[in-house]
């Protein structure tokens, strides 16, 4: 199942829980006009009036139930993953900790990230939690979070925790991390009855008022605890099966199925299991990595722990978890000290081979939210490319906003006087100064390392005030464009830039989200490519046969003259909101050809191969850097 297909199983998903909310409230309203036909003896009363009532107690649910479900997705949604992981008692993971084992955490992370072609998540532990388990939270990628327990950290070697969060990843990159944050909220509101009931009855003052009072709260709480029993049957039939396709994505991620196999068997053979002690343990319990709470299998919202490792591990025998117990009852497992006994502390990972052969156009489809095998490892050489005191840089708030404005200064003097006078004006002469100081310094830094670097420094730019972040996505533009010449990458990481900030801010992508047929996007794709082609090709008749062969993937006229538009870039703002209508099966159509084009000379450059990074994530397609590229290592001037 590739990721389209998995966003498309999401999309059903999500179909079948709107389903099911409407049969579980349908349920609730039954139960309590139910209640009230008793409580109320309706049927001694005129029809008429008995009919009034039954009405009113249904709306008045509906409206408990609707209400409280549109606040609690509205308030997580704004609040991002982040302050799902506070509730639950998080503490963020600094970006520049020395702790040995949240710095092993945050590099495991980031190559994870940069390998997916995600954005660098927040991060967050829950200390006090001995058990192993872990979760990813949020609306979007860009205010996403992955949240791992203090007994993951402890418990789990290198491998085991690459597992781990690569099943988290699989979740964010699927799109069931939305899907799970719409579940908190539709239970929140199936509960809610109950949650009503037991204020009325705590709050009904003295016995004079109570009569009024307990029969409703009463009803209410029956009601909402029948909503308790139908959410978690909710919760269960729609988790399961996606904690089965994140365990074989998070095996498609790291290429491995040790790692993830021994963190469920550790999972298996501690006392502490994967239990959470927190009192909100049970909001979570659907996102988790394993259960969190004992319940019974009619509700469990994960499947069988050992079928789990017996589809990672065929020859697993169950009695080998009560064998693991028994030595580990003894000596608990290290994760430190198996990750020294196994050689993966400090393991560095191996740089990209410098290759020039264009990818198959299928194989790129086919990557997109796949890291294919070696990706980690190109991964971990691009995060070894940049310098460690710029990787810092990266990672703090305070310095953050001038590394990411400095990679955007031109080479060019006059223009790089421009575009300081510009940052001076719009956001003071101190941060001008920064981002002089930084793009003189970033200039000898690889072009291949520059997106990487700005997914890196995501986090820490994301945490900025919104006022901030508000100034630095209306200059950008400005500053790419104040000369009128746009190189390739300067238009790739000002627009995703823009386009992240956008998100994590707003949650929601700078469009109207509208599904558009394929045909309907013959321009657009008509237009990207032919900007993709002049880009990549020197030569007129190259270009326009790249082109061509281009729309023959998409299934569209080759006969379309190649006409690249005068106004390149901007053309391209224009095509983004069309392009990310389509649908799954149109998106992998139109990156085919895409990739038709770059690749139609049989090379693919450093600037081709961010652009089409670039295209892919402005259609919420994942793609992993390309290891056509050498990187170079060399160290950049030193600061001034």
């Amino acid at each position: 199942m590739n990721f389209f297909e998995r966003q498309l199983e999401v999309r059903r998903a999500s179909a079948r829980l709107v389903w099911l909310f409407a049969l579980a409230v349908a349920l609730i309203v039954a139960f309590v006009d139910l209640a009230v036909w008793v409580a109320f003896r309706l049927g001694h009363r005129p029809t008429g009036v008995a009919v009034r009532v039954l009405v009113a107690a249904g709306l008045l649910t509906v409206l408990v139930i609707g209400l409280t479900s549109w606040i609690r997705t509205l308030l997580l949604r704004r609040g991002g993953g982040g302050k799902v992981a506070v509730a639950l008692g998080g503490v963020v993971v600094p970006p520049d900790t020395a702790a040995p084992g949240l710095r092993r955490l945050r590099n495991v992370v980031e190559e994870i990230a940069i390998a997916s072609g995600m954005p660098v998540p927040q991060l967050y532990v829950l200390p006090h939690e001995p058990g192993i388990n872990a979760f990813a939270a949020g609306w979007t990628p860009g205010n996403a979070a992955i949240v791992v327990t203090g007994g993951a950290l402890a418990r789990l070697n290198r491998d085991e925790l690459q597992g781990v969060v690569a099943h988290e990843f699989s979740h964010i990159v699927n799109g069931d991390m939305r899907l799970n944050i719409r579940l908190m909220g539709v239970l929140t509101g199936i509960v809610g009855l109950a949650v009503l009931g037991r204020m009325l009855l705590s709050g009904r003052g003295s016995r004079r008022q109570a009569g009024p009072l307990v029969l409703p709260a009463l009803v209410a709480v029956a009601a909402g605890y029948t909503g308790v029993l139908i959410g978690r049957l909710i919760k269960a039939g729609v988790s399961r099966q996606r904690e089965f396709l994140a365990d074989a994505s998070a095996v498609q991620f790291t290429r491995q199925t040790a790692g993830l196999a021994g963190a469920l068997k550790k999972i298996g053979g501690l006392p502490a299991g994967s239990r959470l002690h927190a009192a909100k343990a049970e909001d979570v319990s659907h996102m988790l990595f394993g259960e969190g709470r004992k319940s019974l299998s009619l509700f469990a919202t994960h499947p069988p722990l050992e079928r789990r490792i017996q589809l990672l591990d065929p020859a697993f025998d169950v009695r080998e978890l009560d064998q693991l117990g028994t030595r580990w009852a003894a000596l608990p497992p290290s994760g430190t000290d198996e990750d020294r006994a196994l050689g993966l502390a400090g393991r560095a990972a191996p740089v990209a081979v410098p290759a020039s052969v264009a990818a198959p156009p299928a194989t790129v489809v086919a990557s997109i939210g796949n890291p294919a095998s070696g990706s980690f490892g190109h991964a971990g050489g691009l995060l070894r490319g940049i310098p460690e005191d710029v990787q810092a840089q990266a990672r703090r708030a305070e310095t953050v906003v001038p590394l990411v404005l400095g990679l955007l200064l031109s080479a060019q003097p006059h223009t790089r006087t421009a575009q300081y006078r510009l940052l001076a004006a719009r956001l003071g002469a101190p941060l001008a100064d920064a981002v002089w100081r930084e793009g003189e310094r970033l200039r000898a830094l690889d072009p291949a390392l520059r997106l990487p670097l700005t997914e890196l420094a995501f986090p820490a730019l994301s945490g900025r005030p919104a006022q901030e972040l508000h100034a630095v996505q209306a200059v950008l533009y400005e500053v790419v464009r104040l000369d009128g010449n746009v190189d390739t990458f300067e238009y790739c990481l000002s627009t995703l830039l823009a386009r992240d900030l956008h998100e994590a801010v707003h949650h929601r992508p700078p469009w109207p989200v509208r599904r558009i047929a394929l045909p309907q996007a013959a321009p657009a794709i008509t237009a990207l490519f032919a900007v993709v082609a002049a880009a990549g090709h020197r030569e007129q008749a190259a270009a326009a046969a790249a082109f061509r062969a281009g729309l023959s993937r998409v299934v569209l006229v080759a006969t379309v003259p190649f006409q690249p538009p005068a106004q390149a870039w901007q053309a391209l703002d224009g095509v983004w909101p069309v392009l990310d209508g389509l649908a799954g099966p149109d998106k992998a159509l139109v990156v085919e050809g895409l990739t038709t084009v770059i690749g139609n000379d049989g090379v693919v450059g450093v600037a081709e191969s961010e652009l089409l990074r670039t295209v892919c994530g402005m259609l919420h397609c994942p793609l992993p850097p390309l290891m056509t590229v050498a990187v170079s290592h060399q160290p950049l001037p030193p600061r001034a």
